[in-house]
């Protein structure tokens, strides 16, 4: 069977190995191209709406998603029972583990995904810099995995700070950065220990840290006739523990001419590893504007509404089409980015307690809508947060000819947002919407935990509550000295004149 038998195939069914929003996402996509859709749920899943959505839903297993949505045997076995063709990962679970696009192609099941192989290449992170470097990506300066002795060493001779990183994996697992000679020992014990736990392999390699930087992302199409197009960079500095929590596209700072070089680069290094379908180059980008890869992302990326509202392209649909082997619908002239999108993703979490997560039943849920305003979700009135999956209750997404617009848009959009039954980070998300470093655009990777707080807002609440209280008190006394005495008038001076109108008459 050759790739292109295995990464396409016309398929008229297709399972949906995720949950939530995104599931949802797939689905309607699915719908609108006529292709009959199979959802998979837990315990903790069976009301969910992606369930009710699908024309036929099958069940996985318990909650712990390691004995339902990771379970690879179980996945392939409900596929060959519905009689679909093909399998979406959606992101996060199963969606970079190149044994699960191996386990679909051994059973002639179309991945909707890059080839196995890429996965492989693109998770190890030392293989994917190595892999890019030839192909002429800038990375960031480092040194290869080695010993603990080894990377002390390099660090010596590179210079402090560094940053500390697992070979495999992500989220921010495995990864340390140190500022002192003296604590990379404890670093790199650190890191091996949580790489270790999570992914299995305690491989770490050092990074020059580059301080103050920028996270942009170019997002990739690639169809299995060789076509490859970029559609234009996502700004995501805006990250806590190295999760991102708001995106927009395009970016504050990127350029036309820097936008092409990046993602010249971009397409350069999906071509080095035969890339298939939609995946996302991540780079760092310094106060120089100077730009080195990080990483790929070998999936369908949460933020890609904003790619789709300010291109036009529908990414999941291409998906699905590049997967039954049609070729790219665009080519990289027809790619014009036209306005600004920002999107916010809203999590049971609080803000205003170190975001600590908050479970519960959603008692009440009321979404904004109007103009330009975009709502991903799987949740309702009765829908559980529970503690087994990711918090993100939607992702709220603005579009606006400008900025601004995107804006103001969005600031309406939070306003109007009314979830009751757990906590959410909505107020943090107005908060940045009202931040001066934000509007301005003067903002990087480190910005939301070295700069940003939430009490600062309380503080400003504060000190509104205290002038709307000064306010009342005036008109209260204005209302008091206007109080008629016995024998007073008792009504208005216009009053007054329009009677002795009468009068006169």
């Amino acid at each position: 069977m050759t790739a292109n038998t295995v990464l396409s195939k016309k398929f008229n069914k297709l399972l949906i190995a995720n949950r939530g929003e995104i599931a949802m996402r797939v689905l309607r996509a699915c719908h609108e191209l006529g292709i009959a859709t199979v959802a998979v749920y837990s315990d903790a899943d069976r009301n969910a709406l992606h369930v009710r959505y699908a024309q036929e839903a099958y069940y996985l297993g318990p909650s712990p998603a390691s004995e339902s949505y990771l379970r690879i045997d179980k996945l392939i076995k409900i596929a060959k029972e519905s009689g679909a063709g093909a399998i979406h990962p959606g992101y996060g679970f199963l969606a970079e583990r190149a044994a699960f696009a191996r386990a679909c192609i051994e059973n002639d099941i179309v991945f909707v995904g890059p080839p196995p192989e890429a996965i492989a290449i693109m998770g190890d992170k030392q293989m994917a810099r190595e892999t890019v470097t030839a192909a002429g990506v800038p990375v960031v300066p480092g040194a290869e995995p080695g010993t603990d002795e080894e990377l002390i060493a390099a660090a010596q001779e590179m210079g402090f700070p560094v940053l500390v990183k697992a070979t495999a994996g992500g989220g921010g697992k495995g990864m340390r950065p140190v500022f002192e000679p003296d604590a990379l020992p404890d670093a790199l014990a650190a890191a091996r220990r949580e790489a270790k736990g999570a992914f299995g392999d305690d491989t770490v390699y050092l990074e020059k840290l580059i301080q103050g930087s920028r996270h942009i992302e170019i997002q990739l199409l690639a169809d299995v006739h060789g076509n490859v197009i970029h559609l234009g960079e996502r700004e995501c500095s805006l990250q806590r523990r190295h999760q991102k929590v708001i995106e927009e596209s395009p970016s504050f700072v990127v350029d036309e001419d820097l936008r092409q070089r990046m993602g010249a680069v971009a397409v350069a290094a999906a071509r080095a590893v035969g890339y298939v379908n939609a995946g996302t180059i991540e780079f760092l980008l310094d106060k120089e504007k100077n730009f080195y890869f990080l990483e790929m992302n070998t999936r369908l990326q949460v933020e890609h509404p904003v790619t789709e509202l300010v291109t036009g392209v529908d990414i999941v649909q291409e998906q699905l089409r590049v997967a039954r082997g049609r070729r790219l619908r665009f080519k990289q002239e027809d790619i014009k980015q036209q306005g600004w999108a920002i999107e916010c993703r809203i999590n049971a979490e609080d803000p205003y307690n170190n975001y600590l997560p908050s479970t519960g039943t959603i008692t009440f849920s009321r979404v904004p809508t109007g103009p330009g305003v975009r709502i991903d979700t799987g949740v309702f009135p009765g829908y559980e947060i529970t503690p087994y999956y990711d918090s993100m209750i939607s992702k709220l997404i603005c579009y606006g000819e400008t900025r601004g617009e995107a804006i103001l848009r969005m600031r309406r959009a939070l306003a109007e947002y009314r979830i009751m039954g757990v906590k959410t980070n909505i107020p943090f998300h107005q908060h940045m919407m009202d931040s001066y470093s934000f509007m301005g655009g003067e903002f990087d990777t480190k910005y939301v935990e070295d700069r940003f707080r939430m009490d600062d807002r309380e503080a400003n609440e504060t000190m509104a509550a205290a002038i709307l209280a000064t306010l009342l008190a005036h008109k209260q006394s204005q209302r008091a000295s206007q109080i008629v005495a016995p024998g007073a008038r008792d009504t208005s001076n216009w009053k007054w004149y329009s009677r002795w109108e009468r009068l006169r008459q």
